[in-house]
């Protein structure tokens, strides 16, 4: 007995152990070769981009033909959105909805339309990160990896996160930051596959892009090398707080912008939708045309705020320091803010960081009048940044980490879970949710993934030697908003389970959730409760 149970752990070990772990290893590669070359052509496009408006507002005769391929890229890229809905937005609510089950999009076409929609964006000179495709374009990876092997739809799920914790990690060059977005925002689940899968995958993502980069002679970091952090004062906490306050108050701001901006973009009809682009392209090349500030991402701009920055921040038109701060947070505000309404096909994660440092930045400039010393700045700045990514976000955990990773620097722990805190506080407040989250939300509405369907009752054995056997009932991938409503064991005993209840060979589960057909609720769960043959 004692062999024949260990032969079956051995070969569940080989079937769902060494398994993921090979398509991890596979999936990281994949992400990390195609995240790699995508940031390497959006560095060169944001360079560009940037001489190229410089050049233009040199030279004003061109301004009218700037803004007439403006008008032609976006009606283009709004036909493509059109036609492929799941390259609309930044691509983090997507990839949520596919590795939770919700969403299902064919992974070749979404990744190569993706790439070019959102790499014209920045080719272009609009405020577009990165870091959100390459999120998605890591999630299509892993769903590649686990359809061409031919995998369930619980592998390719776990192989959709894991590329997505990739794509994110190789973006930024931050394993941890990547892995705990991954978990926190965009599955939503910690689970012994899930942390498994990403990791395995964020490490060899992480690694490919280095050695690609390094071998290209491009820079391998992504860290904010301008700020100089001094041992926090008491009166740094004060600061903080005011800061974070104010942050928060933006963040939900945001938010609620958002939705009234989505709601009236919904309205535009004009070339079947695709015109409604021809808005945030326009006021993006304006913007462009006033500072280099507003166009790509922002690291560029959060880097010259730093105070061992060389030559500090370049003036708007000879105008103060705190001005030009105003100028550019307002416009990256309003960019930032008709992107996500519009569904443009590019990522916010770095634009709303620049945003978020910004105001900082702004904000100091006030602070110091008020007797606060100017080394505390780069703190503040910092940390301002983190809490109005928390507000937006809903990821409080991320983003203490995410400054960690920037800036190499872990002396002021204390201060940066103050303006965190704060932050998700006032969205907690103000009853805001994660921007990604409210947008998957809308997707599922807009798409009518519900459509159909009705909630489902299904009863299945637990096999001995299938994946379920001896696991907690929270550590199994189940379909997606649905449970295990009563376990009936082979004793005949009945009770309904609870997260720690350890399924075993023999018994009976009654599972529920709502779904299309009663078939797709049991090809799904057959993969769990069924000996792999």
């Amino acid at each position: 007995m004692n062999k024949k149970r260990l032969k079956k752990r051995a070969k569940l070990l080989g079937e769902y152990g060494l398994n993921l772990i090979a398509l991890s290893i596979l999936t990281g590669l994949f992400s990390g070769v195609v995240v790699t070359f995508y940031n390497i052509l959006t560095g060169i496009g944001e360079q560009q981009s940037v001489k190229l408006y410089k050049l233009i507002a040199a030279n004003p005769g061109f301004v009218p033909l700037l803004f007439l391929g403006l008008a032609a890229g976006a009606i283009i890229i709004g036909t493509a959105t059109r036609l492929i809905p799941m390259i609309r937005g930044s691509g983090v609510p997507q990839v949520e909805g596919a590795a939770r089950g919700i969403l299902h999009f064919k992974w070749y076409s979404v990744m190569c339309s993706m790439f070019a929609a959102s790499l014209a964006c920045v080719f272009m000179g609009l405020p577009a990160g990165s870091e959100g495709p390459s999120l998605e374009l890591g999630g299509c990876a892993g769903d590649g990896v686990a359809c061409m092997l031919r995998r369930s739809l619980m592998v390719r799920r776990l192989q959709i996160a894991a590329g997505s914790a990739a794509g994110l990690a190789a973006a930024f060059n931050a394993p941890v930051t990547g892995l705990s977005f991954a978990m926190e925002e965009a599955f939503r689940s910690f689970s012994a596959q899930v942390f498994t899968c990403s990791a395995i995958s964020v490490l060899v993502a992480v690694t490919v892009r280095n050695l690609v980069r390094s071998a290209l002679g491009f820079s391998v970091g992504f860290t904010f090398t301008t700020f100089e952090f001094a041992a926090p004062e008491p009166m740094t906490y004060l600061w903080t707080a005011i800061a974070a306050v104010c942050a928060g108050l933006l963040g939900v701001a945001f938010y609620y912008l958002m939705l009234l901006c989505r709601r009236g973009f919904s309205r535009v009809t004009f070339l079947k939708g695709a015109g409604k682009y021809m808005i945030p392209f326009m006021i993006a090349g304006a913007f462009g045309l006033i500072s280099a500030y507003a166009m790509g991402g922002g690291h560029d701009f959060i880097e010259s705020l730093g105070s061992l920055h060389e030559g500090g921040l370049e003036r708007i038109f000879g105008i103060s320091v705190a001005a030009t701060l105003a100028i550019v947070v307002l416009m990256r505000f309003i960019s930032t803010i008709l992107a996500v309404g519009c569904g443009m096909p590019y990522g916010i994660f770095v634009p709303v960081l620049a945003t978020g440092a910004g105001l900082g930045a702004l904000l100091c400039e006030g602070f110091r009048g008020a007797g606060m010393s100017a080394s505390a700045a780069d703190y503040i700045i910092i940390i301002t940044m983190a809490a109005y990514f928390t507000t937006v976000v809903r990821a409080p955990v991320t983003g203490i980490i995410m400054i960690f990773e920037f800036t190499g620097e872990f002396g002021f722990l204390l201060p940066a879970l103050l303006g965190v805190c704060i932050g998700y506080i006032i969205g907690e407040v103000f009853r805001t949710q994660s921007v990604f989250e409210k947008c998957l939300d809308l997707i599922v509405e807009d798409q009518h993934v519900q459509t159909g369907a009705v909630k489902r009752r299904v009863v299945l054995e637990v096999e001995e030697g299938s994946y379920a056997e001896g696991r907690a009932v929270r550590s199994v991938l189940w379909p997606a908003g649905g449970m295990v409503t009563e376990v009936v064991s082979s004793s005949g005993e009945r009770f309904v389970p609870d997260g720690k209840t350890v399924l075993s060979a023999g018994d009976r589960i009654a599972f529920e959730c709502v779904a299309a057909s009663e078939e797709d609720v049991k090809s799904y769960l057959s993969d769990i409760v069924c000996a792999a043959d």
